[in-house]
Order: C-alpha cells, then structure tokens, then sequence
C-alpha cells in the first residue's frame, strides 16, 4: 500500500471537500438559528438583557465544568464534570495551541499566534485521552446514559477519539513508519470535519448563541443567570 499517495490524497482533496463540508454546514445550520428570529417582549425588563448576557459569558470562562463544589452536583456523577472538564481542556491546547497545529491554522487563515510549550500540550493531550476513555466507560456502565445512548453518541465519541490518539501516536513516533501515522490522523480529520456539522459536536459553535439568550432572558428578569 502507497502510504504517501493515501497522506498526499487525505491532506489534499479529501481535506479540502471535507472543509467545504464543515464550513458549509455550520453555516447552514447557524443560518436556519438566525432565521428563527428573536421574540418580541411584550413585558417591560425588570432588569438588563446586555447585563444578563455579559455575566452569562464571564460565568462560563470563569467556572470550569470540573470545578464540581460550584456547579453542586458533582456528588451524581464526577466523571461527567471531571472527564469532561479535562477532556475539552485537553482538546482546546491541542487543538489551539499546539505549535503544529498553529502551523496548520496559520496555512489556512494566514496568520498565527504564540503556542504552549511542547509538554504542556503533550501532557493535556494524554489527559484528554484517559478522559475520553472513562467517558465511554461512564456511558456503558451508566444506566442513564446508557439508556439514551444511540449510535450517534458512540460515533461522536469514537470520531474525536481517534484523532486524538493518532496525532497523540504521530507526534511520538510510535507503532508505525511516520506516513502511516499521519495518513491515519488525517483520514481521522477529515471524517470528523464531515461529520461535525451532522452531529451534536457543533454544540461548540451554538454554545456561544445558547449563552447570549439565555443570559438576556435570565437579564430581563433581573436574575444572575
């Protein structure tokens, strides 16, 4: 098997369709939000909607999921909180602050930005991957979750894990030859750019709409959101 034709494809036209893909259908998806409009107040705010938002937002930087005695239900389920803490910080550095990854952001967008140093992000991105596997442990033996799991959920677990856990492999040369590596990360990538805009995944990008409105209807009521 030609491992560099298969890389050259995955880095080349695969990645390409599969951007347009994820580009596109979050945009879709943000377009048919926005089309839903805004309800009008028919009652006078007793408080601010901006205020509401701002403390909405400064909330959600400032308390991390994992921080269980603020949210008070860590006593439920802590793999949930704690997991799933550590597995979001571990994606964001990978993904945001790696100087690798700054490279590739920098090709696409023309401009980059100062990364972690290489073992704090290979430290956080070991960390997400035992986050992820006590996340999937958490959802089989959970009788809840387990109960509400389809095959999208373990599709969206399995399709982030394993980018992860082959750029973890990549980066340290184990197993296979370099071009097997990273032909495998990138054919990972790829299929996760697809399917993203078809999963709940794009919770991230709704994440930030979710915020503002309910941070405005919580505002208008005067309550801390």
């Amino acid at each position: 098997m030609n491992w560099l034709a298969i890389l050259d494809f995955a880095r080349g036209p695969f990645f390409e369709v599969a951007l347009l893909v994820f580009i596109g259908g979050l945009a879709y998806r943000l377009m048919r939000i926005l089309l839903l409009g805004w309800h009008f107040d028919r009652i006078k705010p007793a408080g601010s909607k901006l205020g509401g938002a701002l403390i909405s937002y400064l909330r959600g930087i400032l308390i991390w999921p994992f921080i269980p005695w603020v949210r008070n239900t860590f006593s439920k389920n802590p793999v949930i909180y704690i997991a799933g803490g550590l597995f979001h910080l571990g994606l964001f550095a990978v993904i945001f602050l790696d100087a690798a990854h700054i490279l590739a952001w920098q090709s696409l967008l023309g401009f980059g930005w100062p990364s972690l140093v290489t073992p704090i992000v290979d430290w956080l991105a070991a960390i997400a991957i035992v986050a992820m596997i006590l996340l999937f442990i958490n959802r089989l033996v959970n009788p809840v979750l387990k109960l509400i799991s389809g095959p999208a959920e373990w599709l969206n677990l399995l399709f982030v894990f394993i980018p992860m856990l082959s750029g973890y492999i990549m980066a340290h040369h184990l197993f296979f030859a370099y071009e097997v590596n990273f032909s495998i990360h990138m054919l990972a990538v790829d299929i996760l750019l697809i399917w993203i805009p078809l999963s709940r995944i794009s919770h991230f990008m709704f994440y930030f709409f979710a915020r503002a409105i309910h941070g405005a209807d919580f505002g208008k009521r005067a309550v801390i959101p």
